[in-house]
């Protein structure tokens, strides 16, 4: 049995369900307010408008420091060691929390916490890697290691037509957001070192698509593609895509993923996510 065990995040999204280690994986919930009748567990990406009007009043929230807290001491009941690898801290205080309940039970369980400096799948790409080197019987210190020098080899877009959702999450400016959506603009954003930042702007969704597959073709090789559909879904769009990408790489791994509640309240429904994992050598 593993001494080790992996704590993310609601936000993952794995690109395999079934995957080695999965068993030492304890997911903690994003708390989401109800909205127009519908409990959190109720909810649906495609419950939330396309853009969000003012006085929107849905949120989704942090696990707070004393849900950190009582979940390391749940699991440390059965585990020496945890590694918690949670999404970009750029994009809410969850990363924090995480750290500072790891320091207030300091000594009673090691704590390992990471800032997976993504999200989605693409933070399931990352526990999926620790998770696998946990099963084999890593200690907390050194799944740390090895997902530090992973973490380089992710790479995270996001194409965000609902730009209000990033204002009402104080990461855009209201400016930015309302003038944005009013053009009916296709902004394309990085994360950059755990940030949100914009690169490009797609004039149409055809331009989207020569600006995702000129992003990709970047890379030599590759060892996982990740997608995340907006509601309703990019299809035409992520089809050419894959089709262009049969002629550019061989037998590609991809996945696809429609966009959880907890996404499309952080960036809107409609927006469409891409991972990458680059190949080691």
């Amino acid at each position: 049995m593993s001494n080790t065990c992996i704590l993310t995040d609601s936000t993952v999204q794995f690109p395999i369900p079934s995957f080695a280690g999965r068993n030492l994986v304890s997911i903690l919930n994003l708390p989401i307010d109800s909205y127009q009748g519908k409990s959190a567990n109720q909810l649906r990406a495609g419950d939330f408008p396309p853009s969000a009007p003012h006085g929107f009043s849905a949120h989704v929230h942090p696990p707070s420091v004393a849900d950190f807290e009582a979940r390391y001491q749940k699991l440390s009941q059965q585990y020496a060691g945890i590694v918690t690898i949670v999404h970009a801290s750029a994009l809410s205080p969850t990363y924090q929390h995480a750290v500072t309940a790891a320091r207030n039970i300091e000594g009673q369980v090691e704590i390992e916490v990471i800032d997976a400096q993504t999200i989605a799948t693409g933070l399931g790409l990352v526990v999926q890697a620790a998770s696998k080197v946990a099963e084999e019987g890593q200690s907390a210190a050194e799944i740390t290691e090895l997902i530090r020098s992973l973490l380089p080899r992710v790479y995270t877009v996001f194409c965000i037509p609902g730009l209000s959702y990033l204002y009402h999450n104080r990461i855009l400016g209201e400016a930015q957001a309302v003038v944005g959506e009013h053009l009916k603009m296709l902004p394309v954003y990085v994360i950059e070192s755990g940030e949100l930042n914009p690169t490009q702007k797609a004039r149409n969704h055809r331009h989207l698509v020569d600006l995702l597959h000129e992003f990709i073709t970047e890379f030599d090789t590759l060892d996982h593609l990740g997608l995340i559909q907006g509601v309703p879904p990019f299809e035409t769009e992520t089809r050419t895509l894959r089709e262009r990408l049969a002629l550019d790489f061989d037998h590609l791994s991809i996945s696809e993923h429609i966009i959880s509640p907890e996404l499309a309240l952080m960036f809107g429904p409609h927006s469409l996510g891409m991972f990458l994992l680059q190949s080691e050598f």
